[in-house]
């Protein structure tokens, strides 16, 4: 239930600014490994948002508590692969997905911070949130231990065929982990339509950054 009380936390700044003209390079910290992210200024999901920095961070701290090695890990709205890039560096399955116009440069830090990784090698593919599921991904071949999404919920329209991805992929046995800085009202009403589907806890709270760490698993009758 949300009545548990959850862990709060700090965002800690494992990363180093570095400017540049066209892209800012970030330099993260992660599970011993230097992590260099390109952003790019042209779209949303190519800026590392705080709900990504959360996640990773958890991920790096409660390894025994969600423990990634060998596990199928997918993670929606991948925007630059921070996320994915950590749990790939954990000893996840990783695939990690997004909009096609985020994909080159989701890859491109993908491929350059996980080359040298001894682990799986990540998978990129296009996902747009409520369409071509049981194409792209069916059902009898597509099973996951864990969805990750970070900073999903925010002003736009896609809200509905994003819970409706949410639903779709978590199975039993799924963990959906959900990091987002909750700042319109419009978050919160995602988030009680989450907590309708699901077995839903708040993990951990960063009040600096107004981020929430919600777990959720498919409700077993």
């Amino acid at each position: 239930s949300l009545t548990d009380s959850p862990v709060t936390l700090k965002i800690l700044q494992n990363c180093v600014p570095r400017v540049s003209h066209y892209f800012d390079k970030e330099h993260y910290t992660y599970v011993g490994h230097q992590i260099v992210i390109q952003e790019s200024i042209e779209h949303f999901g190519a800026v590392v948002w705080p709900g990504a920095l959360a996640l990773s961070q958890y991920l790096e701290s409660n390894q025994e508590q969600f423990n990634l090695k060998d596990k199928k890990v997918l993670e929606i709205g991948a925007g630059t692969g921070l996320v994915s890039i950590v749990a790939c560096i954990l000893g996840a399955y990783v695939t990690a997905t997004d909009l096609p116009e985020v994909l080159e440069n989701l890859s491109f830090n993908i491929s350059r911070n996980t080359q040298n990784v001894n682990a799986h090698k990540p998978e990129v593919r296009k996902l747009v949130w409520g369409e071509g599921l049981n194409e792209d991904f069916p059902v009898s071949t597509y099973h996951y231990d864990f969805i990750l999404a970070t900073d999903v919920v925010y002003h736009h329209t896609a809200l509905d065929p994003l819970l409706a991805t949410m639903v779709y992929f978590c199975k039993p046995g799924t963990v959906l982990l959900w990091a987002n800085k909750f700042r319109f009202s419009t978050d919160y009403e995602f988030l009680e339509k989450l907590c309708n589907i699901f077995n839903t806890t708040i993990l951990a709270e960063f009040p600096e950054s107004n981020v929430k760490l919600l777990k959720a698993t498919v409700r077993e009758n």
